[in-house]
């Protein structure tokens, strides 16, 4: 019994040395995201809710916040930004999902090589290559007299070109990881492709979608180098990103700057909620499907 006790004592030390390693590990990648991420948003949130007088001193306020809410160029745009962010999502998506669903069911060695032709864009500034389309565009609308730089496909264009890889390759990982015996059993079940298609490979790769949906929505809606190199000096192209941008540089009013911010970082964090509890929801599905199969099987 003795001895019993003393193997117990020495798994919790070594759990214990374990548990401490990761936290050790852990510390430079949480002072790097206290750094770069949690103390930016600490500044934001402190401008936000202040505002300098006439005497330079900074009082406590929430008239930055009701700017915002009250002032209908600020709603249109935020407006128009989620419209453009979920046009341009959508476009992504379908076309992304056909790409990411072939490079996945291709082979190792052309899988390799469709995988770094949708990656070699990425590493080119996307500044240049929105700025090589748009002289693009201006060739296409002296060649053809008509107008594009300005209008609603430019911009979506832009977006969902600049924006494609970022939903092509979290499908793609999640079509490449699904087993292939689920398609043999799909198919001796006497499921046709169509219905394999939605029935196996669209749930398995949810969460793929889910995080493709993330990291392109996101971007989009808080797009500035598209709409202010495509939208023609439009105004209705001046969207929230301009807005902010507008006030922290032009404007040198970051406590309004700060407060827009903040309201689409609030948006944003619920975007991401709910899509996470989609996620966690098919998870959910899955697991009971499995456990329910297991069941009958006993």
């Amino acid at each position: 019994m003795a001895f019993h006790v003393q193997n117990v004592k020495k798994q919790k030390t070594r759990s214990n040395f374990t548990f401490n390693a990761s936290i050790g590990g852990a510390i430079p990648l949480l002072l790097l995201l206290t750094l770069l991420v949690l103390l930016p948003f600490v500044f934001i949130f402190i401008y936000a809710i202040t505002n300098k007088g006439e005497s330079n001193y900074i009082y406590l306020t929430f008239d930055n916040f009701a700017q915002f809410i009250t002032e209908p160029n600020f709603l249109r745009s935020a407006g128009m930004s989620i419209y453009f962010a979920f046009i341009a999502t959508l476009i992504c998506l379908v076309i992304g999902y056909p790409v990411a669903y072939f490079i996945g069911r291709s082979k190792a060695s052309l899988r390799n090589i469709l995988v770094m032709l949708i990656t070699i864009p990425m590493w080119i500034n996307m500044l240049l290559r929105i700025l090589a389309w748009k002289q693009i565009f201006e060739l296409f609308e002296k060649w053809m007299n008509v107008e594009i730089i300005g209008t609603d496909f430019a911009i979506l264009f832009g977006m969902a070109y600049d924006l494609l890889p970022f939903m092509i390759i979290p499908i793609y990982t999640s079509v490449m990881k699904i087993d292939p015996s689920l398609y043999e059993a799909s198919k001796d079940l006497g499921a046709n492709p169509i219905k394999t298609f939605f029935k196996v490979t669209i749930p398995l790769s949810m969460p793929g979608i889910i995080s493709g949906i993330t990291m392109v929505f996101l971007p989009a809606a808080t797009t500035l180098v598209v709409t202010e190199k495509l939208g023609g000096g439009k105004s209705r192209y001046f969207l929230i990103g301009n807005i902010i941008e507008s006030y922290f540089i032009r404007q040198t009013n970051p406590y309004v700057g700060s407060a827009i911010a903040l309201i689409l970082s609030v948006i944003i964090f619920l975007v991401i909620f709910l899509l996470n509890r989609l996620d966690r929801t098919v998870v959910r599905d899955r697991e009971l499907t499995t456990s329910v199969k297991k069941r009958r099987k006993a």
